[in-house]
């Protein structure tokens, strides 16, 4: 079982890197967000109360989230693909518990998305966070199950569509909603209260929040009124969630 998961993975991080066009996109493609993004807002956003923050420093984790998000998008969309090639048939009928099939290609897309995240943190000390060791663990667990979660969502979307048009028409229905309504933009705070509680009621607000409390810890993180373990802990039970959906899901026939 263990040699199956790690062949799918496998599987998944060598498409990535003969993929050339991928590859710049997933360097490129967030860092023009982040610069566009934070130096047309620069001039007219206002954190509540005295606190002062710049918005490339208050945008920084939520880039960090488009990151995994994009990646997700990126590497479930190929579930589709083979499909209509026949590998994902081919899999199904292989003697190997389908659990597999869902630990692989998933674990493949979070690797990938993590990485990536991780090579965008070098950038922090550009506007000024150099985040602890402590924070760097914290860092590392928020974007180790957002990247699951999100990942393991897109498979089971994935699953159950037969074009990649109603592919993308899903992900830009379900998870682009959910990463702006993240805290990536703007705080929870700084909203009507009717807002604020569909904000909270996000799982991506929760990883966003546990990021930018990783980035500034021991201090308190700008923008964030919840605890640290509260974010934690909802971040990873969403992924544990979703992971075990895409499971239950791959039980099921492929069609119908």
């Amino acid at each position: 079982m263990l040699a199956v998961v790690r062949t799918l993975w496998l599987r998944e991080i060598t498409k990535f890197l003969r993929d050339r066009s991928r590859v710049i996109g997933a360097v490129v493609q967030p860092l023009g967000f982040w610069v566009l993004l934070g130096l047309g807002f620069y001039g007219t956003f206002q954190m509540p109360g005295d606190v002062e923050v710049g918005y490339l420093e208050y945008l920084y984790p939520g880039i960090i989230a488009l990151i995994l998000l994009f990646t997700a998008i990126f590497s479930t969309i190929s579930v589709v693909q083979e499909r209509q090639e026949g590998f994902l048939q081919a899999a199904l009928v292989a003697p190997v518990p389908r659990l597999t099939i869902v630990l692989g290609l998933v674990s493949g897309g979070a690797t990938l998305a993590v990485a990536e995240a991780v090579l965008f943190l070098f950038l922090a000390p550009l506007v000024g966070l150099v985040p602890t060791l402590a924070g760097l663990g914290v860092i590392l667990v928020a974007t180790v199950a957002t990247a699951l979660a999100f990942t393991a969502l897109g498979f089971t979307i994935a699953w159950r569509l037969d074009t990649t048009r109603g592919f993308h028409a899903v992900m830009n229905l379900f998870l682009l909603p959910m990463w702006f309504l993240s805290g990536a933009f703007f705080p929870a705070a700084s909203v009507p209260d009717l807002l604020r509680w569909v904000m909270y009621a996000n799982p991506a607000f929760y990883g966003v929040a546990a990021i930018r409390q990783g980035l500034y810890l021991p201090a308190e993180a700008p923008g964030v009124e919840l605890p640290l373990a509260l974010t934690l802990g909802v971040s990873v039970a969403f992924a544990v969630g979703v992971l075990a959906l895409a499971v239950h899901t791959v039980r099921r026939p492929l069609y119908g």
